[in-house]
């Protein structure tokens, strides 16, 4: 490998904020901010999702709510329904 231009590849404290779950992983990740954690420092970076909160990982169903989408449809659109000749 050729000198100085690989980027540092060290062991990152990563903390999902969604499941509060910490993992230490290999990363070339560029962070200001570092942790203790089982007793060693390490970098510090923060994500909102990963496999400890991410449904299709974790078997979570969840459902959208899709009435209030078609209610602010229907308001939103609402003075272009066509009106009906009785």
């Amino acid at each position: 490998m050729r000198t100085e231009i690989h980027p540092a590849y060290q062991d990152v404290l990563f903390h999902d904020t969604n499941a509060d779950a910490y993992f230490v992983i290999g990363s070339t990740v560029k962070t200001t901010q570092t942790r203790v954690y089982e007793g060693k420092e390490y970098p510090y970076f923060v994500i909102d999702i990963s496999s400890a909160s991410h449904p299709f990982y974790t078997g979570e169903v969840r459902q959208a709510n899709n009435e209030g989408r078609v209610a602010s449809f229907n308001k939103r659109f609402a003075r272009f329904q066509r009106q009906k000749n009785t």
